[in-house]
């Protein structure tokens, strides 16, 4: 099997094409390499008969379409997008672009490709569309999100994400073509950009700066372990039914302020240098339109596939933190140059 995917160098995309080709399976992957795709060594792994990357838009049809031709995939897993709330606040441009007029034109390219494929291989193709929780919006101190939660996005980022999951489902009931989508919830672990809460916090930390936090660090989120929501994915592909949404969640609601307390402890055990790292917590003004409680109703995954998140918050989070102590390599050049930790999301006006 071949598989095209797209954002394969950002933080989700890097997880699932090392997963991919840990599995034995050819990828293809396609990125723009934007400030987030940072587009990390895959080693071993990316023999040249096993892998190959592509830097293009989405956006860009033509390119898309040439692409799908010279590589033929069995199928495309959609994970191409400007993900960070805070910077979709500060430019909503980007993400509309990207996001929805992006996932219009990979929607086009991708059913040009599959209405021309043999009857076989377009009988077993599939469009994967990776999507978020977010775009259900906000939930109260109680209930959650299941696949038929009402959409009421509150961001321009989860309002982009939102439309994107609205035209994949319309592509499958107009054209027919064969999609599934996942909507998840916040996900951590090696890799990510280090504008996102954990690897802030941890980063910070390291450094001896202020770790802020968002209002009273009262907002609740579940959390997902990364290499749990690629296996998750590559599931899915496998064995979810055409047509189909699957929620994926990691069962792990905490309070911002707890993640944050949480990451201090096990710094001030591992790395007790400038201990208690609590000291640092600040609290900042919060993000403007702050969501306040996202959590996953998962069954359906886990009954109909039977799937279950191998790692807890606990053992995913300290895992997390080694993972950043040990691959400074990475993330030192970030931090000195392209990101060095200021605050995102305060909003800029209208052109």
């Amino acid at each position: 099997m071949k598989i095209l995917v797209t954002g394969g160098a950002g933080f989700i995309g890097t997880n699932l094409v090392r997963h991919l080709l840990a599995e034995g399976i050819q990828v293809v992957n396609l990125d723009k390499l934007t400030y987030a795709g940072s587009n990390p060594p895959l080693g071993e792994l990316a023999r040249p008969d096993r892998y190959c990357l592509e830097v293009a838009d989405i956006a860009d049809r033509a390119a898309v379409s040439a692409i799908l031709e010279r590589h033929a995939p069995d199928v495309v897993m959609h994970l191409a997008a400007e993900t960070h709330v805070d910077r979709s606040i500060d430019g909503p441009d980007e993400f509309i672009r990207t996001n929805l007029v992006g996932t219009f034109e990979l929607l086009e390219a991708v059913r040009g490709y599959w209405e021309r494929l043999p009857a076989g291989r377009r009988a077993s193709f599939r469009f994967h569309h990776v999507s978020t929780d977010e775009v259900f919006g906000s939930l109260g101190p109680e209930g959650f999100f299941t696949e038929t939660t009402a959409y009421a996005p509150n961001s321009p980022y989860s309002a982009s994400k939102a439309g994107a999951d609205h035209l994949v489902r319309a592509w499958h009931h107009t054209y027919g073509l064969p999609v599934v989508t996942t909507n998840c919830s916040n996900n951590y672990g090696p890799w990510q950009f280090p504008e996102k809460l954990i690897p802030l916090t941890i980063l910070n930390a390291l450094e001896g700066k202020p770790l802020p936090v968002y209002g009273r660090g009262e907002n609740v989120r579940d959390w997902l372990h990364v290499e749990d929501h690629a296996r998750a994915l590559h599931l899915v592909l496998q064995r979810g039914r055409l047509g189909e949404t699957y929620n994926i969640g990691g069962g792990a609601e905490r309070r911002n302020i707890d993640i944050v307390r949480r990451i201090c402890a096990i710094l001030d055990e591992i790395r007790p240098e400038g201990k208690p790292h609590e000291r640092l917590i600040t609290f900042v003004a919060d993000r403007p339109g702050h969501d306040l409680r996202y959590a996953i109703d998962d069954r359906k995954l886990r009954s109909e596939l039977g799937w279950s998140p191998r790692e807890s918050l606990d053992t995913g989070l300290r895992k997390t933190v080694l993972w950043y102590l040990e691959n400074r390599a990475w993330w030192e050049p970030i931090r000195s140059g392209v990101y060095r930790g200021e605050r995102l999301g305060k909003g800029r006006s209208a052109a």
